[in-house]
């Protein structure tokens, strides 16, 4: 879990403003998983101040603008090239505000917020249990948090692929829901409901896999990763030993979804 791999924040913001350009053609996931998060919200219930951490380049910022009766929508995301991408597509929408902040630090006033969403972005912070509190700390009375994340599942195969190679951290390590569960509870949150799901996406190779992940930002932002270049010879191995998973010829990747709601 990350609490035994530090992250690397600097490589994660970096990561991230690098794919801001390549995202959208690859992040048919995280859409699924946004539109899923939002499945159970009416039109126009969204009401107040509305945050969304972790914008990317604002597919949930402008679905939030479809469901929301919102006075205020904030778009609010750790690298300035997703800002900036969001604020260049969703230009039109008014009473839209941008932030470039790390949700571990989120410069917001006390009891300024509504409501506030996340998708598949908090699992790049390092202290899930401090952001709880924090985000407890900008939330109003009543207010709620929805988000999702990866879980522990995710990646599993190039995690057991990468394993038969060295004992280096290849594959980023994400909390189980149990764990999230309990930061939740900690930080004083109620009406705690968390469901899991597991996707399976197949991909023609490996390497297919491996270029989506850079393309998304998510490749290895772990601080113990083995930072000398891997070898031709131990990726080759690690390829071959993830392809004897293959099913008429496509290989799977397993990511497990934790969709979250919670309540203070």
């Amino acid at each position: 879990m990350l609490a035994e791999c530090i992250l690397d924040k600097q490589s994660v913001r970096n990561s991230f403003g690098s794919a801001s350009q390549s995202y959208d053609a690859m992040a048919a996931l995280q859409r699924m998983v946004g539109r899923d998060l939002l499945s159970n919200e009416k039109q126009g219930s969204l009401l107040g101040t509305v945050l969304d951490i972790g914008c990317g380049t604002g597919f949930l910022t402008n679905e939030l603008v479809t469901l929301s009766g919102y006075q205020q929508l904030i778009a609010l995301d750790l690298a300035l090239p997703m800002v900036q991408t969001t604020r260049t597509k969703l230009a039109n929408i008014k009473e839209l505000l941008y932030i470039c902040a790390d949700a571990e630090n989120l410069p917001l006033q006390l009891n300024s917020v509504d409501t506030i969403f996340s998708n598949v972005a908090l699992q790049w912070c390092q202290n899930l249990e401090s952001v709880f509190s924090d985000i407890k700390r900008i939330l109003k009375p009543e207010g709620r948090l929805v988000f999702s994340t990866f879980g522990s599942k995710t990646l599993q195969e190039l995690k057991s692929a990468w394993a038969t190679v060295d004992d280096f951290s290849h594959v980023n390590e994400f909390y189980n829901a149990d764990e999230i569960a309990q930061f939740l509870k900690t930080s004083g949150y109620q009406d705690i409901q968390i469901s899991e799901k597991i996707y399976t996406q197949k991909y023609d190779s490996v390497m297919a896999l491996m270029r989506e992940l850079k393309g998304i930002g998510a490749h290895n932002v772990t601080a113990g990763r083995n930072h000398s270049m891997t070898g031709k010879s131990k990726m080759q191995a690690m390829i071959n030993h993830y392809e004897t998973l293959a099913k008429q010829g496509l290989i799977p990747a397993t990511f497990e979804i934790i969709k979250v709601s919670a309540k203070i």
